[in-house]
């Protein structure tokens, strides 16, 4: 498992908490938007932090840090990923997971106690995943993890990052059918960079963020534009 990038203190990566940010390695998807592009397709050029080097800051700021975001890249595609969490959890740490829902594994990290609650990243409506995702994603598992997160059975928020070349309104009204009754849904403004992995996109309007956020309001009780001022 490669932790590629550490956050010392966020209070926006997991809302409700004062948290640190993990961020492994490797991914599953080539979203052209994504941006930590070199964690996706270059992670052995990043920088390394070992995991005992953040157990023992985690250690430290036990009573000052509430909660761990674990991120990516993917964390899920790391097989020691559960026993990191544990050792997290051991030290009475809530842990957010960041997750393109895509592995599965997010089941079984619930069940066995490893996670309070999942950001799953919905990367557009299914008839157009695969644009946004570069890859022939697995819809079906796609699917199931945002199934058994309609069910309640751990806290969770899905979100979206809103490209305005990538997106439209015909992805929000299928997402609105699909996600229906969601928990809570974010709408995230894209941000250019030098770290996206194909850089040259642009963010919506304010104007396109609210009608989106409109769409999605007629079946989602909680819809939010995060990262634009309003």
């Amino acid at each position: 498992m490669k932790i590629c990038g550490f956050n010392k203190t966020t209070l926006l990566d997991y809302p409700g908490r004062v948290a640190c940010t993990i961020f492994l390695g490797g991914c599953n998807f080539r979203c052209p938007f994504c941006q930590n592009g070199a964690l996706v397709v270059e992670p052995n050029t990043q920088p390394e932090y070992s995991q005992e080097e953040i157990l023992a800051f985690l250690k430290k700021r036990k009573g000052i840090l509430d909660g761990v975001c674990i991120s990516g890249g993917e964390p899920t595609l790391a097989p020691e990923l559960p026993e990191f969490l544990s050792r997290i959890r051991e030290l009475g740490y809530d842990v957010k997971l960041d997750t393109n829902g895509s592995a599965l594994r997010g089941k079984n990290l619930a069940a066995a106690d490893l996670i309070n609650k999942i950001a799953m990243d919905i990367k557009a409506c299914p008839s157009n995943y695969h644009a946004l995702t570069g890859v022939h994603a697995d819809l079906d598992g796609i699917r199931e993890t945002a199934g058994w997160l309609l069910d309640g059975h751990l806290d969770y928020e899905f979100r979206t990052t809103v490209v305005r070349e990538l997106h439209s309104e015909k992805d929000f009204q299928e997402i609105s059918r699909w996600l229906s009754g969601a928990k809570a849904y974010y709408l995230q403004a894209y941000r250019d960079s030098d770290g996206v992995l194909i850089p040259g996109f642009s963010a919506c309007s304010e104007e396109e963020m609210k009608n989106y956020r409109d769409i999605l309001s007629q079946t989602i009780p909680v819809v939010e534009i995060r990262g634009m001022e309003l």
